[in-house]
């Protein structure tokens, strides 16, 4: 059975304010529109996963998403949520599709099996919840309460056969529902039911992305990793150092640029989560990593990290070295490794100390660098 999840992300987000759509902030210091993703890239069962974004934002998308994930090659939507999906539907082929609201972007696995598994003997399935609270109507004031007896709140993802779904929304005429599942009913699909989720609520005031931000902060755990490289001073100068060009009369020597400081900025965010080191993801032994700019390296292991829901917290890089000065470059070096790793100038800090003339710092044969990377990782799903 071929599963594609299609997640919606076209909305523009008014009613939290700020601008900026939702599913293109972060939060969590990982934009929501890659949290939904992720949920379902991760997830066994499904092979591809789809967006659906408003025109003229498709960069935006494939800067949240990230590059790797495969296939996520996002789609054009419509005005209306109804609209996006019927886009988006038309777009995509295979056995069963998933659609889901990237405003969610906490989706449990285990929802995914429930949903998926009802599809052998039903042509949809629905997450939801049940209504614990008293229902009234109000306008100015309190009004008659409404029976919720039977009542269920209905989440996203929501599970369809992808023919029948299609064929439902290709026959809709009028406004389309703000729900799926009101759309597959109005065809006579059969819809089952299937236990939903606390964590998959909606975003959509800031009291949500309040909520949302704590619960990430409970579900992580921090961890320190330690960097340390060291290259030889050999032909002409300038030298790479954090991710600028330093002017000098001799050069370093190395297999890449031989930027000792995102070297070692590198290989402490890989051991921060556990990663392995800076030669196991770039083989020095390699051609392709031959003279190639440093910055590679380290937008690698932000970028691995973020995929795995970690978050950088901090760097702090030491240059040892009797030469060339850091001082007057310190500022434009924090800024550099900022940018890379999508953080504040603030979560940056690079100093430099001597040998004291000991050693082959000392003796000005070489320079090195020492880094300590703080994180957060993961602990719950």
């Amino acid at each position: 059975m071929s599963v594609t999840a299609l997640i919606v992300a076209a909305g523009k987000g008014e009613r939290l304010g700020g601008g900026l759509p939702k599913q293109y902030r972060p939060i969590g210091g990982v934009p929501v529109l890659r949290r939904a993703v992720m949920a379902f890239a991760d997830h066994p069962a499904v092979q591809r996963v789809r967006v659906v974004v408003a025109d003229g934002e498709t960069e935006d998308a494939y800067r949240a998403i990230g590059g790797s994930f495969g296939d996520v090659q996002p789609i054009i939507g419509g005005a209306t949520r109804g609209e996006s999906v019927r886009n988006g539907l038309a777009a995509i082929d295979g056995d069963v599709v998933l659609i889901h609201d990237a405003a969610r972007p906490f989706c449990p696995p285990d929802v995914i099996d429930r949903l998926v598994a009802q599809l052998e003997f039903f042509e949809g399935a629905v997450p939801v919840l049940p209504i614990n609270d008293t229902l009234a109507r109000w306008t100015d004031l309190l009004g008659e309460a409404i029976d919720r007896e039977g009542a269920v709140r209905v989440q996203t993802p929501q599970a369809f056969r992808l023919p029948e779904i299609k064929d439902a929304y290709a026959h809709w005429e009028g406004p389309f529902p703000s729900d799926d599942s009101l759309v597959a009913r109005a065809a006579r699909m059969d819809v089952a039911v299937v236990a939903g989720a606390y964590d998959l609520d909606k975003l959509t005031t800031p009291e949500d992305w309040a909520r949302a931000e704590e619960r990430i902060a409970a579900c992580t755990h921090p961890r320190t990793g330690m960097g340390f490289d060291v290259h030889a001073f050999d032909g002409e100068g300038p030298i790479m150092l954090g991710g600028i060009a330093v002017p000098h009369s001799r050069g370093l020597s190395g297999h890449s640029d031989a930027d000792v400081v995102l070297h070692a900025i590198t290989d402490a965010l890989l051991g921060a989560a556990g990663l392995g080191d800076i030669g196991t993801h770039f083989p020095p032994s390699d051609p392709q990593w031959k003279g190639v700019s440093s910055d590679r390296f380290l937008l690698h292991a932000v970028a691995t990290i973020t995929e795995r829901g970690g978050i950088v917290d901090h760097v702090d890089c030491t240059i040892i070295a009797e030469e060339p000065k850091v001082g007057p470059y310190r500022a434009a070096m924090c800024a550099r490794i900022a940018e890379i790793l999508g953080v504040r100038v603030g979560q940056v800090s690079v100093k430099a100390t001597t040998t004291e003339g000991l050693g082959f710092i000392g003796r000005r044969e070489g320079m090195a660098a020492q880094a300590v990377a703080n994180i957060r990782m993961q602990a719950c799903p």
